[in-house]
């Protein structure tokens, strides 16, 4: 059985981090979140239905007020985009470059945007009235800050009600935060760790996330930014929208990642088939998931992408600025995974049994679970493709210029150059490879000077393919050697020779 990824690149791996990445949390006021609950609220304090744009428009005035006052405190202006290519984080990283990274809030930007809303209507035949579900257009407010916990983080704020908040952090800058205030020391590109100096502290750091922790602030900032939670006498209702959890192998060098990708990404787009995308979210098929399901390849700035799809879920790998290997299952809805679980009936038992994930906050604990083993799957499965990678590396090595130790240029090998064909099949002689060979034995079988042949042991050792044995004049062919000579007498009699003798 073939070794995984992490056990194969062992020696060529800074180490592995298993992390959340974007998490998007959605908040909700539980009595004014649908229209039926808000109709409730204005009957319950005497509000006319059609009286609800009214009741509105003051909240709305109360956070564009408050928007005003947070800003003029921190010294900044609120900047407005009113195009949809604008990236709202390009705007937040050139502030960043700027400010630093002090905890604090960073910048604010305003755009309009849909939301929820809610139309008061008059039914005839029943001769009740009520609100409906509308989709509308309000200004929206992100507000950027930074925590001292959880990094750089975002609350939109809506100013119509019913106030739906949205709230993103990304796990990757908690883990940042801690290392800092822990004086570990670390290399970052973007979401991304290049290395780490203590890889087990920062695993640790990663997986003591806690949704309590998370709930406290996402009460802190709501109350600050959205003030409107005393018209309600509620506090909001925090639910995962999104979430992305990474697995990332950090590796060395670029010249070990690239052509293992190389490989892995061709192949992975081809052997992933319908059952086995499936079975890498923890699910079986059935010919109605089977629609869903399918894979993608795709370039990106950062490095290609291969993309397995099923639903509302995901798994990819791709290459982060050619150092790091990810794998990440991203879910839009926690639902569509199950595990085991208290279930509360509506008549009052309750049963221990496979059910939905819950949507809440409190759930992210068993969410990376979930979504590690997704992970785990996947990098199963990337270990079981072939790779060819490590024989591209040799390959590049044998055959290219390189500096040797008394800082001389030697020349890469050229497999079909006659001389280098005669050095190469006499190194090959049965009678070497039990006793090693030295100069004289390796002159009776090439026509080469004795300083010529000198150099030509030295600049075979500095290209791997003989050793010396120690306190002796005498060599032996490397592992490496063997195979590669092996190859190239074969690729050249069986292959080349009979291709062009045909011709003729």
């Amino acid at each position: 059985m073939k070794a995984d990824l992490i056990e194969r690149y062992a020696a060529n791996l800074h180490g592995v981090l298993s992390c959340f990445d974007r998490i998007l949390i959605t908040g909700t006021l539980p009595g004014a979140c649908y229209a039926l609950g808000m109709t409730g609220f204005l009957n319950a304090h005497r509000i006319r239905i059609f009286d609800y744009a009214g009741f509105a428009e003051p909240l709305r005035e109360r956070i564009r007020e408050r928007a005003q006052e947070v800003c003029a405190a921190a010294g900044i202006e609120i900047e407005h985009v009113s195009k949809s290519h604008i990236r709202k984080e390009d705007l937040v990283a050139r502030v960043l470059q700027a400010r630093g990274d002090a905890p604090g809030l960073v910048h604010v930007i305003s755009a309009m945007e849909a939301c929820p809303s809610y139309k008061p209507w008059h039914d005839k035949n029943s001769g009740k009235t009520y609100l409906r579900p509308e989709t509308g257009k309000c200004l929206h407010y992100y507000f950027y800050f930074i925590d001292d916990e959880l990094g750089l983080c975002y609350l939109r704020v809506p100013t119509w009600a019913p106030f739906g908040l949205q709230f993103y952090c990304n796990g990757h800058g908690a883990v940042a935060r801690a290392l800092r205030r822990e004086g570990i020391g670390f290399v970052q590109a973007d979401n991304a760790f290049l290395r780490i100096a203590d890889v087990d502290r920062a695993q640790a750091i990663a997986d003591a996330l806690r949704p309590d922790m998370l709930h406290e602030r996402l009460d802190r900032y709501a109350q600050w930014l959205c003030p409107v939670l005393d018209v309600f006498g509620q506090t909001y209702h925090w639910s995962l929208r999104q979430a992305e959890y990474s697995t990332d192998l950090m590796f060395r060098s670029q010249q070990t990642l690239v052509p293992l990708y190389d490989v892995l990404s061709r192949q992975a787009v081809l052997a992933a088939h319908a059952a086995k995308v499936a079975s890498f979210l923890g699910k079986k098929i059935s010919p109605q998931l089977a629609q869903e399901i399918g894979s993608r390849l795709s370039t990106r700035i950062e490095g290609r992408c291969i993309k397995h799809h099923m639903g509302v879920a995901s798994v990819k790998v791709y290459d982060k600025f050619s150092h790091v290997l990810r794998i990440e299952t991203t879910i839009n809805d926690v639902s569509f995974f199950k595990h085991h679980r208290k279930v509360e009936h509506r008549n009052g038992r309750s049963t221990y049994e496979l059910a939905a994930l819950r949507k809440t906050i409190y759930s992210l604990i068993d969410l990376r679970e979930i979504m590690l083993g997704c992970n785990q799957r996947y990098l199963a499965f990337l270990s079981s493709l072939e790779d060819p990678s490590a024989g591209e590396r040799d390959l590049q090595r044998l055959s290219q210029s390189r500096v040797g130790s008394d800082e001389r240029k030697v020349k890469g090998l050229n497999f079909f150059d006659g001389c280098e064909q005669a050095l190469l099949r006499a190194l090959q002689r049965g009678e070497f490879n039990v006793h090693g060979l030295r100069r004289a034995d390796l002159a009776r079988h090439v026509d080469m000077s004795a300083p010529a042949l000198s150099r030509q042991l030295s600049r075979l050792r500095t290209l791997g393919l003989i050793k010396k044995v120690a306190h002796t004049y005498r060599y032996y062919l490397t592992r490496l050697g063997r195979a590669a000579i092996a190859a190239a007498c074969s690729l050249t009699r069986f292959s080349i020779v009979p291709v062009l003798a045909a011709a003729h």
